[in-house]
């Protein structure tokens, strides 16, 4: 499928959930495509160890790679609440994967991510329970073959998760439309009759959310919408080494068929990239050197667009070598996209980080520093 940008989780992992679903024996909640043990191996890799399993007569060998790099007891911890009679919400500053995280555990527990609602002001709750096929609507008058589902009347139907994308961003009558699809597992068509009027939820169902703790005041969720919640906070990577893998992976899979594909972030960049982002949104050094933080958000996200920006950039215009100077020219995007005065910290980092670094002659610090001009 290399005519697409972008698979979703269960079809790029399709051998891994495949060689998890042929060798998984442990207990599974009714509705469950994986047992919880299956589900954390999908998310957290088999450790380089290989499962064996059949495919159609085929002696197949799969290793799962890690796909979450965090707390592992937070993953767990996600799992049994989407096992239980409570919903999952994802919390955390924006770029910590909480999107990335609801997704793989959707693919690994439904089978498929797709029934995905993204909040904002403009989402009504016909783009979350149902709307109508007005033709059809017109020419017979309410009907089953009329209804248009969305994503909470089919996850309901099928027993299926449900993801809310960014829940503090959608208005809060829309917000409550959750309510007794997750108190009373029942969704109500008044509109039709009979047994068609009501949605029962099957087993298998539930809602993860996720919101970005800057978004909090903006449509807060009510009290009563909170308590049919399990609340887990994704914090940002507080390994370096971790976070530099998690980079490289994601740069690498998001160039991959494109028309950079054949350029790659050496260690040395690598290290530049995660190391700063790392640093700044800490607030100091790993050698324990304070520094300014930004108000802009520095995370793993943004190094990961900020590697895969210097990697075209070094594709279109440069020898297919990412320098330090690609990595400058696209830092200032990022460091001064929500108050321009992040750019003097930007500034500030070099003059006290990069430059000892560099007087150091530490791998690529030299030729960073001096890449500062870029900036600006």
């Amino acid at each position: 499928m290399a005519d697409v940008v972008r698979l979703p989780a269960e079809r790029r992992w399709a051998e891994e959930l495949a060689a998890l679903a042929a060798t998984d024996t442990a207990p599974r909640p009714p509705g469950w495509h994986l047992s919880p043990r299956a589900v954390q191996t999908f998310l957290l890799g088999s450790a380089g160890r290989s499962i064996a399993w059949d495919d159609d007569g085929e002696a197949r060998e799969t290793v799962v790679q890690r796909k979450f790099y965090g707390h592992d007891v937070l993953v767990q911890r996600a799992i049994v609440s989407l096992a239980s009679d409570r919903a999952l919400l994802l919390i955390g500053e924006p770029g910590t994967a909480k999107s990335w995280l609801s997704e793989h555990l959707s693919a690994a527990i439904s089978g498929t991510s797709l029934h995905t609602i993204q909040g904002s002001a403009g989402v009504t709750e016909d783009q979350i329970t149902y709307s109508w096929n007005y033709a059809l609507l017109l020419a017979e008058g309410p009907s089953p073959r009329a209804l248009v589902p969305a994503p909470l009347y089919t996850g309901m139907k099928h027993g299926r998760v449900v993801r809310f994308e960014e829940i503090t961003r959608a208005p809060h009558e829309v917000q409550d439309t959750l309510l007794s699809a997750l108190s009373d597992k029942v969704l109500f068509v008044p509109e039709l009759t009979g047994d068609d009027a009501v949605v029962l939820a099957k087993p298998g169902f539930n809602v993860v959310a996720t919101a970005n703790t800057r978004d909090r005041g903006v449509n807060e969720m009510s009290a009563a919408l909170k308590r049919r919640f399990n609340f887990e906070t994704v914090p940002p990577i507080d390994d370096l080494q971790q976070e530099v893998e998690v980079v490289r992976q994601r740069v690498g899979a998001l160039l991959d068929g494109g028309s950079a594909a054949h350029v790659s972030l050496g260690d040395d960049v690598l290290d530049l990239l995660v190391t700063t982002f790392h640093e700044i949104r800490s607030g100091e050094t790993v050698d324990g050197v304070k520094l300014d933080k930004a108000t802009s958000v520095m995370s793993t996200a943004e190094a990961v667009s900020v590697g895969v920006n210097a990697a075209l950039h070094a594709s279109f215009f440069g020898d297919d070598r990412v320098e330090p100077d690609h990595l400058v020219l696209h830092l200032r995007g990022t460091a001064a996209k929500d108050d321009k005065g992040d750019l003097a910290v930007l500034r500030s980092y070099f003059e006290v980080a990069a430059k000892q670094r560099a007087s150091r002659e530490v791998g690529a610090w030299k030729g960073y520093y001096a890449a500062r001009r870029l900036l600006g």
